[in-house]
This record gives structure tokens, C-alpha cells and sequence, in this order.
């Protein structure tokens, strides 16, 4: 299914008007609707951020297209162009005022099948669906969204203009700022995994700390945010998490990091501000990561990185067959070292 059309559509005049950018074309000129350079016809707009795209500037259908600086000639030559510093900026923007204008808004209304404590404190405008709990002492901000079959537990507070999509549950004393994200089946406070061995039985450590999330969160499906041991786990503001992320207690994000799919970050372990984390990577607990550190998709972290910079963990792909004489070689590497080093010595002693 493609983007949803624009019913009337928006004259391009507008659209800049609103966004801003160099118009190159008539400014009455239509689109109706957001597509890539090689699915576009002439009523959509798309846009051109990878070089590696270039020559599809050439054969696409699109109306309108949006380009840097560096292409201004060459896209006014096929048509109607945006011109702009960012234009991968500038599409994320133009697909945040178009959402606005095809996405309903939510109601602002409790439904009459929620579950809401009397002392739970609700804001102006706040919309909670069927099935939701808000459970006693909880505070919701003005604005904010509560998905059918959510659960915010006793004492959370969910910041202004926060939506939690369906099946979100926010555990007990959990805090969110305000204009989160959070999408399906996410858990924010979860108990951490903390068991002290004894008698060759676990004895369970109660986690008594609870979760600290900043302004400006996205947190994708199905992602686990456990809650601190002592000290709460901490995201600050404007952090992006993709889907199936296991934050572990008493872990700390700085502001801005974002992390694709599928990465663990074991316990205590504290991540700096602007920091990326590639899909699959793992990073082992009481670990410290400086700020604007990049760790490659599957990576495993294991030392604390203390300089910015990009990292890489992966042994590269091979046949089968291949891979395991390049690991029996790795594995080998320190009897080679040791051999090298009595050859050195030999050598040395004959000079």
C-alpha cells in the first residue's frame, strides 16, 4: 500500500510556503502524494539524499523532486524541484506535515471500557482507549495518547503530548517526558535480571529503582526497558530505540544515541550522548562509552571505548569451509605470537 493521497491536493507554493526551501517551478503546480524516485508519477513529489541514486533524477516521473544545491541544475532541467541544504531533513519533515494531514487524530476522550483509578490524574485533551489501565497515583500530561490495552502502572507519569501505541505497558513510579513515541508491546520497568547465587538456587534481588525517560523518546515494538536495581535506568531526551532493544537495569543513554534493532545492553552499563548502535550489536554490562561512539551492526562490545570514534567487532562473511581455517588460524594466534617472538630472540643472539 502506498502513502496515503492528499484530498485536496497541496500546491507547491504551499508546501515551501509551510517548509521552506528554493521552489524551481510553478508554484501552483499540485502533488497529491510522497514517492520514491522510481515509483513516482506525476502527482507525487519525492526526493534525491543518496548519490548513488543520481542517474533515477533523470527517469523518474515524479512532479517535483527535492535536491541539494549540488544538483539544482540538473533537477530544474527535468521539472519543478525543491531545493534545500538537507534533503533527507527536509523529506522527514515534509512526511511529519503530511502525517498531520491523513492520520486522524486521536479523541480526546477516556473510552467508556478503560480502567481509570480515581486518583490518577488526567490533562486536558488526554485520549485513553478501550481496554486501557491507568492505575491509582498515575499522572498523564496534557495531550497525551493511551493506546487500547495499555497499562500505566501506579504512580507513573507520562509527560504532555506522549502516545503510547496499543499493548504498552509502563510499570510502577516509571517516568516518560513529554512528546515520546512508544510503539506496540513495548515494557518500560520490567524487574532486571538480578539473582544472587546461593546453594546452587537463585535468591531473587528485588529491583527497587524504577525507569527515567527524557523529552523527545521513540522506543520501537516490543522493546524492553528494565527498571534499576537501586538507581533508576535512565534514557535522556530525544534517544531513539528500535524495535526488540533489551536495555538492562541501571543502564544510562545520553541524549540523542539511537540504536537499530535488535541490540542488548547488559547492566550498568553507561552510553554517551550521540552515540549509534548498529542492528544485533551487544554491549556487556559496567561498560563506559564516550559520547559520539559508532558501533557497527553485530558487534559485540566488551572493553569500556573511552575516545569517539567507529567500531567494528564483525568477522567477515566466507564460505563455510573458509571460515573455519580463518578461525582455527585466529585461535592459533597466540602460539604464533610466542613462536614469532622466540625466532626475534634467536635472531637478535646470532647478530
Amino acid at each position: 500500500m502506498s502513502v496515503a493521497e492528499l484530498d485536496p491536493p497541496v500546491r507547491l507554493g504551499d508546501l515551501v510556503a509551510e517548509l521552506g526551501g528554493e521552489l524551481l517551478g510553478s508554484p501552483d503546480q499540485t502533488i497529491r502524494q510522497i514517492a520514491s524516485l522510481d515509483a513516482a508519477d506525476s502527482g507525487c513529489i519525492s526526493f534525491l539524499a543518496n548519490p548513488k541514486y543520481k542517474a533515477q533524477l533523470q527517469t523518474t516521473r515524479a512532479a517535483c523532486v527535492i535536491v541539494a544545491p549540488a544538483v539544482k541544475d540538473e533537477a530544474a532541467a527535468r521539472g519543478a524541484a525543491i531545493v534545500t541544504p538537507d534533503p533527507y531533513l527536509y523529506f522527514a519533515r515534509l512526511t511529519q506535515w503530511w502525517a498531520r494531514r491523513v492520520r486522524p487524530a486521536a479523541t480526546a476522550v477516556v473510552h467508556p471500557g478503560a480502567v481509570v483509578d480515581a486518583s490518577a490524574v488526567l490533562g486536558a485533551g488526554v485520549s485513553v482507549g478501550p481496554l486501557a489501565v491507568i492505575e491509582a497515583g498515575a499522572v498523564v500530561g496534557e495531550g497525551a495518547v493511551i493506546g487500547p490495552h495499555c497499562v500505566v502502572g501506579r504512580n507513573a507519569r507520562i509527560g504532555a503530548g506522549t502516545r503510547l501505541s496499543a499493548r504498552v505497558t509502563i510499570g510502577f513510579d516509571c517516568v516518560l517526558g513529554a512528546r515520546c513515541i512508544v510503539h506496540s508491546g513495548a515494557v518500560i520497568g520490567a524487574d532486571g535480571f538480578g539473582f544472587a547465587p546461593h546453594q546452587g538456587r537463585w535468591e531473587k534481588i528485588e529491583q527497587l529503582g524504577a525507569v527515567h525517560i527524557g523529552d523527545d523518546v521513540e522506543i520501537g515494538a516490543n522493546t524492553c526497558i528494565d527498571r534499576g536495581a537501586l538507581s533508576d535506568t535512565v534514557i535522556e531526551q530525544g534517544v531513539k530505540l528500535d524495535n526488540l532493544i533489551q536495555i538492562a537495569h541501571n543502564v544510562r543513554i545520553g541524549e540523542h544515541s539511537a540504536m537499530a534493532a535488535n541490540v542488548g545492553v547488559a547492566g550498568s552499563t553507561v552510553i554517551g550522548k550521540h552515540c549509534t548502535v548498529g542492528g544485533a550489536a551487544n554491549i556487556i554490562g559496567h561498560l563506559e562509552l564516550a559520547d559520539r561512539v559508532h558501533i557497527s551492526v553485530a558487534t559485540t562490545v566488551t572493553r569500556s571505548l573511552n575516545q569517539a570514534g567507529h567500531y567494528t567487532g564483525v568477522f567477515p562473511l566466507d564460505t563455510h569451509a573458509d571460515w573455519e581455517k580463518n578461525a582455527a588460524t585466529v585461535k592459533n594466534l597466540a602460539k604464533l605470537r610466542e613462536r614469532l617472538r622466540a625466532l626475534e630472540k634467536a635472531c637478535n643472539k646470532n647478530e
